[in-house]
């Protein structure tokens, strides 16, 4: 039976993760096994708990109980339920609450980069990708183009900041990812290790159009996307084994990370696998 408690005093610590904890503070770089996560809206939370993630407290507005959260509730067992009406929670958060539902969850174990890629033949390699917005976008893009791995540099904005999580809809948990290498720019030698031949995305003049033939022969492909505004690091495109540019029109010269992300998963992913639709 879900233990349903009423907000009546805003300094319970039993609130902090939801109103007063930092993203820094949740993750816990010392302790990683300690972290914690904030899941928002149904959906995200639904996505979190099929990955196996464990919940520590729940936060809703109170019609929800019964409504759209009460699978959610049932699937938590004993989990503390904080709830009280909107314009209470909003006094609590600072800001509306996205479809009105929280929940604070333990930080999964991480995996290495060996483990994630060892089957796939398309990954995603992110160098440096600092915005959250971006980060969750690019997530959302290689789940639905048949990305099947996400390799991060360490400067990487967190998969699990609660913005990234949003704007991926819960992909995050959905696409195996990791962290690799030690230094600011992507590990090229160690992908090459993993089996993969390396795509800089990259505004190069030599560089090669995303539709040349030779991409898509590629048996295992790794696609390097590189930091807003500055792009990929010069030693990390001179180590790739191709450089590859998104041909413009009408002097663009470039798109957005994520966007350019989806046209490249779709381009060198999608078009060549068979198709994996679903519902969600």
């Amino acid at each position: 039976m879900p233990k349903v408690i009423e907000i009546t005093d805003f300094s319970a610590p039993e609130l902090d993760v939801f109103a007063r904890l930092t993203e820094a503070q949740l993750l816990n770089r010392e302790h990683i096994e300690q972290g914690l996560f904030i899941a928002e809206s149904p959906k995200v939370i639904e996505r979190a708990l099929d990955a196996g993630c464990v919940p520590v407290s729940l936060l809703m507005e109170r019609k929800h109980i019964d409504g759209q959260a009460r699978e959610i509730i049932l699937r938590c067992g004993e989990t503390p339920v904080y709830t009280a009406p909107l314009e209470v929670l909003t006094q609590l958060t600072g800001f509306r609450l996205t479809r009105g539902v929280l929940c604070a969850m333990r930080r999964p174990t991480l995996r290495d980069a060996e483990t994630v890629c060892a089957d796939a033949r398309r990954i995603a390699v992110l160098e440096n990708i600092m915005n959250p917005t971006n980060l969750g976008a690019i997530f959302r893009s290689a789940a639905a183009l048949d990305i099947e791995a996400v390799l991060l540099t360490p400067a990487c904005s967190d998969p699990l900041y609660r913005r990234a999580l949003r704007v991926s809809m819960g992909t995050v948990f959905q696409v195996p990812w990791a962290y690799f290498g030690s230094g600011e720019a992507a590990d090229v030698a160690q992908l090459k290790a993993l089996g993969f031949r390396t795509a800089a995305m990259a505004l190069r003049d030599d560089a090669v159009s995303i539709d040349d033939a030779r991409l898509a022969a590629e048996e295992r492909l790794a696609i390097v996307l590189g930091t807003e505004g500055d792009g990929l690091a010069r030693e990390t495109i001179a180590d790739c084994d191709y450089t590859v540019r998104i041909p413009m029109s009408h002097g663009v010269d470039s798109l957005n990370v994520a966007a350019a992300s989806a046209v490249a998963f779709w381009q060198l992913c999608a078009q060549g696998a068979p198709a994996k639709h679903n519902e969600s």
